[in-house]
């Protein structure tokens, strides 16, 4: 026989999944909604963040921002990046941003960008990258011998 559609289980069970689709629907438009204002409240932080930076950056500062889009050099370049700006400048500040990165006002505010790498590292270890570079940097300047 024909089977019939239409009974009263069938119609339920029809209504339950319409309303499962709805909340479906719902909760997926939640959840980008929660993600475009992450992402709004991200930018927020990182605005905040990006001032209390340049706040405390000494006025005649060369300012060097350690971003994915910037240039990459190997240590005896930056050595004499380092050695060269000295010579015309009272200060270098590096700037490491933080998990969510740096403003487009710090990163507009630098003089220049360094990359040390593609990959993402926390913020720490590249604080200690960066700190053994400059080590480096003035061993190789005062011709001392320095382990490569």
């Amino acid at each position: 026989g024909e089977e019939k559609f239409g009974t009263r289980t069938e119609m339920k069970n029809m209504n339950s999944i319409r309303s499962i689709t709805r909340a479906i629907e719902y909760d997926m438009e939640r959840q980008i909604e929660v993600i475009e204002n992450g992402g709004k409240i991200e930018q927020e932080i990182k605005e905040k963040e990006g001032q209390n930076i340049i706040s405390h950056i000494k006025k005649d500062s060369y300012v060097i921002a350690l971003d994915l889009t910037g240039n990459e050099l190997d240590s005896v370049a930056l050595s004499q990046k380092i050695e060269n700006l000295s010579i015309s400048n009272s200060s270098i500040t590096f700037i490491i941003g933080g998990s969510l990165g740096l403003s487009k006002q710090v990163l507009n505010y630098c003089n220049e960008k360094l990359c040390f790498s593609k990959m993402t590292f926390p913020h720490q270890l590249i604080r200690i990258f960066l700190l053994e570079q400059i080590y480096r940097a003035f061993k190789i300047a005062n011709n001392e011998t320095y382990h490569k």
